[in-house]
């Protein structure tokens, strides 16, 4: 939640209590994790680091979960997907997010195309969107955005704040398209979406 709303110290906070309780249990990944998002977002990048070095290890120091779909597990694919998050969010990472991206996606996805982690595929999609606008391509942009905003399944908080980069991106290079994005975002934000 204090991700969401844009208060960093009280995530740092907040997953620090965490680790003091459990530092070696897989969860720790996660919360660390939630840090590394924390200082990209504080444009931090050493300590961005140090976090997602602290996924890695503890999640190299765990067994694999039985269930690698079940939500509560923690699986090595997870360290590309936080990693995808914060270094899209740190400008100068635009390579290592993309290539998270592709990792993301490519985990995401069976051989023949099919979904199974459809949130995973959205916030990557979204970050090869943010990508896409930096890069001066909005309609790429435009049409990364809206498949991952489509998917059957999603989480509208999380997703709605990456989006919410994509709009910040496009406002900055492409006026028009940014500002119908963001009315696009507002939307969505106040619809009684079912799949929320």
């Amino acid at each position: 939640m204090a991700l969401t709303q844009g208060d960093m110290p009280n995530v740092i906070a907040a997953a620090d209590a965490g680790i003091r309780c459990a530092p070696n249990a897989s969860v720790a990944a996660q919360l660390h994790a939630q840090k590394a998002k924390a200082y990209a977002r504080m444009k931090d990048g050493h300590k961005t680091e140090v976090a997602l070095d602290r996924v890695r290890e503890v999640l190299d120091s765990n067994d694999l979960p039985t269930n690698v779909r079940n939500h509560f597990s923690v699986d090595p694919t997870k360290a590309s997907f936080y990693a995808m998050d914060a270094y899209r969010t740190l400008h100068g990472r635009e390579r290592m997010a993309d290539a998270m991206a592709d990792t993301v996606i490519a985990t995401s996805t069976r051989p023949d195309g099919t979904v199974i982690s459809p949130m995973r595929l959205a916030e990557a999609q979204l970050t090869k969107a943010v990508l896409a606008a930096r890069d001066g391509s909005p309609v790429t942009a435009l049409d990364l955005a809206e498949a991952a905003l489509n998917h059957e399944r999603r989480s509208q908080p999380s997703l709605l704040l990456v989006a919410s980069e994509v709009a910040h991106e496009l406002e900055y290079r492409s006026p028009a398209d940014g500002a119908e994005f963001r009315a696009h975002l507002r939307a969505l934000g106040t619809s009684d979406n079912p799949r929320t």
